[in-house]
């Protein structure tokens, strides 16, 4: 480290952070205020603290090389395995996720670290293998090396989460250079293992029939047979391509294993999920078909929001949070008392601070002339744009609830230290952009 470091230091992207968390800080504040003036929780008392915490942890990481977790990103991820682990078999159950560590008040949540374990981690395997021809192969092993720790997420269950290891991903192989075709394999994958989890349930609550083809999609029988005939299809082709080098054959193999994954993701997802995050998805396509269950969170925060007008009641005024009509509304649904208080201009400034987080942490993967920082902040980048999105989107009613906090800005200390330790991450990279 050297002192003119410092100075060196992307001042936009750490105020536009610490301008967030300050927000976070005076708006769970006001969730803890009820109607008579009286804060009945000391949440942004922590959250002061972690916030203090976070941003010297920040400076501290900007200070140091990044480089020098490059050879001891495996022991890091590894560990950040085992203590997934550890936590599926003896965490703390909060909120129906057995997704914590720690004792009496005092906790951690292993699976937000896990994000950063991931990227470093990602980040080191793909500029080992940045010269590889094999994009096949980068693919795979980029999908292990984020399943793994997904899937213990699931099991937790933490569905909102492990999501977010997706849209790091994405973002880190799209930013390695792997090729188009393999990254719409995946995406195409995943979005039609989500088409065919919903339209069983769809048929269900909201049409309310029964429809013949769709039930068949829970049927074990029928998957199994589906999938067997598509497979005898795909090698098929497989067989084809490599013997006559036709591209209909690529092609229909392509097609093949995609459906063929789809599936068996699907199938798997209708006995992984819990009752309760079915009924998310259900109540995200229509909120009135449980108004004062399920769907109760996002009529009120969609209230609370619309409420709020162009400049909002004014901070403390809020009616949807003091009277408690609003359940997690220093977490997940921090935004909407936001909005509710300061309105449509307040919003606003939410989305030009996550905006100028996204566009300096894109201006260091441009500038950066080191390929291992330019992945660590592409999937920074991706951590930040998917929590914001979805977060944002859940609480206006356009995404389902997923229980995804808004970083910097949610009560949590785990999500705080660890939004915070990613911006340390991007300047500590920024400070050396030019260096190699």
């Amino acid at each position: 480290m050297k002192i003119h470091d410092i100075f060196e230091i992307d001042y936009v992207l750490l105020l536009s952070a610490i301008l967030l968390t300050v927000f976070g800080i005076l708006f769970i504040y006001s969730s803890s205020v009820t109607t008579f003036g009286v804060s009945v929780s000391n949440e942004y008392l922590r959250q002061i603290l972690w916030g203090v915490g976070g941003l010297v942890i920040a400076i501290v990481i900007a200070m140091l090389n990044y480089r020098r977790i490059y050879y001891v990103s495996s022991y890091l991820y590894l560990g950040t395995l085992v203590l997934l682990v550890y936590t599926c078999l003896f965490g703390r159950v909060v909120n129906g996720a057995r997704a914590w560590l720690g004792i009496w008040s005092f906790g951690i949540q292993p699976s937000e670290f896990a994000k950063l374990t991931t990227i470093i981690f990602l980040a080191r395997f793909l500029d080992s293998t940045k010269n590889s021809r094999n994009d096949a192969w980068r693919l795979i092993a980029s999908c292990m090396i984020v399943f793994a720790p997904m899937l213990l997420i699931l099991l937790q269950p933490d569905f909102g989460t492990s999501l977010v290891f997706v849209a790091i991903l994405f973002v880190m192989i799209f930013i390695s250079g792997i090729a188009v075709r393999y990254i719409i394999f995946l995406l195409v994958m995943i979005g039609l293992s989500g088409l065919l989890l919903v339209l069983p349930l769809w048929q269900t609550y909201i049409i309310g029939k029964s429809i013949p083809i769709l039930q068949m999609l829970s049927n074990i029988t029928f998957i199994t047979i589906t999938a067997g005939a598509l497979s005898i299809v795909f090698f098929i082709s497989v067989f084809g391509y490599m013997h006559d080098k036709k591209i209909y054959f690529y092609w229909i193999g392509y097609c093949t294993l995609i459906t063929i994954l789809a599936l068996c993701v699907s199938f798997a997802g209708q006995k992984v999920l819990k009752p309760y995050q079915i009924m998310r998805l259900i109540v995200f396509l229509n909120p009135d078909i449980d108004p004062r269950g399920s769907g109760w969170n996002i009529i009120q925060s969609i209230t609370a929001i619309g409420s709020g007008g162009v400049l909002g009641k004014g901070y403390l005024q809020g009616t949807q949070s003091h009277y408690r009509f609003l359940p997690q509304q220093s977490t997940d649904f921090i935004f909407s008392i936001y909005s509710e208080e300061w309105g449509f201009v307040g919003g606003i400034m939410i989305f030009l601070l996550f905006l100028l987080i996204i566009m300096r942490l894109v201006k260091i993967m441009k500038t950066t002339s080191d390929s291992f920082g330019c992945y660590i902040t592409a999937g920074l980048a991706g951590m930040y744009i998917f929590h914001f999105l979805v977060n944002v989107g859940m609480a206006m009613g356009i995404m389902p609830i997923t229980g995804i906090p808004l970083l910097f800005m949610s009560y949590g200390g785990s999500a705080l230290i660890t939004a915070m330790a990613g911006i340390g991450l991007a300047l500590s990279a920024y400070i050396r952009r030019f260096q190699y």
